[in-house]
């Protein structure tokens, strides 16, 4: 079976190429701004929990769940997860219903019902289906943990609120685009969506820092 691509420095700096070469909007972001950060995160138990907390919650917010976390229990492991009690875990910031999706989590990792390590030589789609029969764990936690940690070069979060801002902005659309709309001007851009996202991060980041 072949292994998934995941995106390295040479094909990183050649997808932004192709994206660049068929989309203009994408090929002036990359002139005005140069290339994106790479955004990688190391895979397992604690870049999950970190993308559960940053669910529908400000990205600042979650950093900030995440460092106490990081200050309790160290390394940040199922078995470590599950020593804290309710008290604990929610001075460290987690609503009661996050605290359920990590000790569910830490659970089928402990019990052997989930292993992260097979997801590595799994297609995108395979690792979707595994993941989301983890409560709490939806499309936008399975593209973020594709696209971050597992490097994926094609992963799309449609979901997410960044990059749905940064296309009605680049694009110039009255409405900010629906997750369909944005799966629809996303398909010139396979098999390099996740560079594309970054990319778009990368210019929402900087309009957002614009302000401040």
């Amino acid at each position: 079976m072949k292994m998934p691509e995941i995106l390295t420095d040479k094909n990183f700096t050649y997808g932004l190429k192709v994206i660049a070469s068929r989309d203009s909007d994408l090929a002036d972001i990359l002139q005005a701004l140069g290339s994106p950060p790479l955004w990688v995160r190391e895979p397992g138990f604690a870049t999950l929990i970190q993308i559960i907390l940053e669910q529908q919650v400000s990205l600042a917010s979650a950093k900030a769940v995440f460092e106490r976390l990081q200050q309790i229990i160290l390394p940040i492991t199922p078995e470590n997860f599950l020593i804290l009690n309710d008290d604990q875990i929610k001075k460290i910031g987690f609503s009661r219903q996050k605290a359920l999706y990590g000790r569910l989590l830490a659970e089928s990792i402990i019990t052997g019902q989930l292993d992260l390590l097979t997801l590595n030589g799994m297609d995108d789609e395979d690792v979707r289906s595994v993941l989301k029969k983890s409560k709490g764990i939806g499309d936008w936690t399975v593209d973020i943990y594709l696209l971050m940690a597992l490097r994926r070069p094609d992963s799309l979060p449609k979901g997410d609120l960044g990059l749905a801002l940064a296309i009605q902005k680049v694009k110039q659309l009255e409405k900010r685009p629906t997750p369909q709309e944005i799966e629809s001007i996303a398909e010139n851009w396979r098999p390099w969506r996740a560079l594309a996202t970054r990319l778009l991060w990368h210019y929402y980041l900087s309009k957002r820092s614009l302000k401040q």
